[in-house]
């Protein structure tokens, strides 16, 4: 299961600068593509293994898993959304979506290089969030993307929101995304982690949403080599650190006060996602289905001062 993800893709076997595509071939660019939609369906059946197995570490008899559903995009392209309700995990969705049409002129200019192409973009990706059934461990989200306009970027990142601070999970999430970041570049770690600080937080509450972890976007060195490698260890580094916190807290015991508590949180969780959310208004601007996108919402929330 976990040797899969190891063993990736393989290495593509061109070499070409994709700074701009009109300079490029259109082979090449399908490749490329194909290449990264791919390697997005690849992690999620990774991490749908991962966290059935974790459901049935923690029942012997859990006999269920993810519900599939499939969509298409008019205009082009479609997805699909994997759902789980389980007894560790209250609701986990994993989507994986590979769309392309065009953009409204509006949202275009947002954009870049969407003005270029004349509004035409594609774009690929994975996204997920858990909110967990026990408030003593951390809800999650990750998600790594590319998309092409006139340009190509890759973009993406994992974030936790405790309940409760934990520093050991704090310690272990953040040490291993900096592992990560550096074994690519030694500048990564500082500036990622410092974007998701500014982009995880809930402006009109003033508060962090929650301890943060890595935030990247527009990532584009004209090495696509260098860059879908370093996505792909995104998604590979959460794949190992965030089971790892989930088995350490799942068997604790805790108060119906407790529970409580974690239901409030949960509604920055919901204020932040339906309003500051890029991977939202991105679903939202472009056609795309609006269940898979408001999957990341809780099962249960409720909104009290606390």
């Amino acid at each position: 299961m976990y040797s899969r993800i190891l063993l990736g893709l393989g290495e593509p076997m061109y070499h070409y600068c994709l700074g701009n595509i009109h300079n490029c071939e259109v082979r090449v660019l399908s490749e490329k593509k194909e290449t990264a939609a791919a390697w997005f369906r690849e992690l999620r059946d990774c991490i749908r293994d991962e966290f059935v197995a974790i459901e049935k570490e923690f029942d012997h008899n859990f006999r269920s898993g993810f519900a599939v559903e499939s969509w298409e995009r008019e205009g082009g392209g479609g997805g699909e959304m994997s759902l789980m309700y389980g007894t560790v995990f209250e609701k986990i969705g994993v989507n994986i979506s590979t769309v392309h049409g065009v953009f409204s002129e509006d949202f275009a200019s947002k954009i870049p290089g969407a003005l270029e192409s004349g509004g035409n973009f594609w774009a690929s990706g994975i996204s997920l969030v858990a909110h967990m059934s026990s408030p003593l461990v951390p809800a999650v989200h990750m998600n790594t993307r590319m998309i092409v306009t006139d340009k190509y970027w890759f973009g993406g990142g994992a974030d936790l929101t405790p309940m409760y601070y934990n520093e050991e999970d704090a310690k272990t999430f953040h040490a291993e995304f900096k592992e990560t970041c550096d074994r690519h570049d030694s500048k990564y770690y500082n500036e990622f982690s410092k974007w998701a600080d500014e982009y995880f937080y809930v402006k009109h509450r003033n508060e962090p949403r929650g301890i943060g972890g890595i935030f990247y976007d527009y990532l584009r060195t004209d090495d696509w080599e260098k860059d879908f490698a370093f996505t792909k260890d995104v998604g590979k580094c959460f794949l190992s650190v965030y089971p790892k916190i989930v088995r350490r807290n799942m068997h604790l015991s805790y108060t119906n006060e407790q529970r409580q508590f974690q239901l409030l949180k949960r509604g920055r969780y919901v204020e932040f996602n339906l309003l500051y959310d890029r991977g939202t208004e991105f679903g939202l601007k472009t056609g795309g289905n609006v269940k898979a996108i408001l999957m990341s919402l809780p099962p249960v929330v409720e909104w009290r001062d606390f």
